[in-house]
């Protein structure tokens, strides 16, 4: 038996409340009709034209995307902007789409809590803590025994699903590291924070150039974690599972789907 959108929404706002989302953001419903049917849903990292294509031809009635569709404002949807070719499609074909994105990042099974967990990861608990302790924006923890910072990016590359720029690390190949800090998306902005700074290494995504070479000056001359930067898409993929087992849970009705496709905008690289 289907399900409202609706109720759907009121689950979404209880595993991803929308008040926990940063004052920038713009999560939740983008486009559908709470009172239609929802059988099938399928999550994706983003909604681009080719998870956009997937959702419409798996029949799907809604899509749910970690990053919004209209996370800046736009003046106009006409169907010569990808954003409104993307709205239109959906809209005709009778396919919702809602994001869940930094209201999703703080959660106990969020974006860096579920890498942190795959990463056997342990006494972890969040880098910037909300209201609530075991709640907030990245995780730090020990790794059950402490291992070679090489072999630490050999894993992450083993866990994360294949991407053109793949896994990047700033620091000695045989460093051994053991407190690891984690941020799943773009997360240089946490680079100055005590418990990043106090960690052996650090592992985000879109690292730039001027906040990591400036972070590991300073951990040359003062102490700081080694780095590991990997890709975005890549960092926050992992998280789909555990958001469709949540959804599996609270509606064993649905058809609840994630998308393998590769939305990481790199599709290849040239080593010199």
């Amino acid at each position: 038996m289907p399900a409202v959108l609706a109720q759907v929404l009121t689950t979404i706002d209880r595993l991803w409340p929308l008040d926990g989302a940063e004052e920038w953001d713009a999560p939740g419903l983008v486009t559908g009709d709470p009172s239609s049917e929802v059988e099938r849903i399928v999550l994706a990292v983003d909604a681009v034209g080719a998870t956009v294509d997937e959702a419409i031809a798996a029949d799907a009635d809604l899509l749910i995307a970690h990053h919004p569709l209209l996370l800046r404002g736009v003046t106009t949807i006409a169907e010569d902007r990808y954003k409104g070719a993307l709205l239109a499609r959906l809209i005709r074909s009778g396919c919702a789409l809602v994001a869940a994105h930094t209201n999703a990042d703080i959660v106990e099974r969020g974006t860096s809590a579920v890498l942190a967990a795959r990463l056997g990861l342990v006494d972890v608990r969040p880098i910037v803590p909300s209201a609530d302790p075991a709640l907030g924006l990245g995780r730090v923890g020990r790794l059950d025994e402490p291992m070679t910072l090489g072999r630490l990016a050999r894993a992450l590359a083993d866990l994360l699903p294949a991407t053109a720029t793949g896994v990047r690390a700033s620091g000695g190949y045989d460093d051994v590291v053991e407190t690891v800090a984690v941020c799943g998306g773009a997360g240089d902005s946490l680079l100055g924070h005590p418990a990043v700074r106090a960690s052996d290494v650090y592992i985000t995504a879109d690292l730039r150039h001027h906040p990591a070479s400036e972070a590991r000056e300073q951990a040359l001359l003062g102490g700081g974690p080694a780095l590991i930067d990997v890709s975005h898409w890549a960092s926050e993929w992992l998280w789909l599972d555990a958001a469709a087992d949540e959804l599996r849970a609270a509606h064993p009705e649905l058809d609840v789907r994630v998308s393998e496709l590769r939305t990481d905008p790199w599709d290849f690289q040239v080593v010199q």
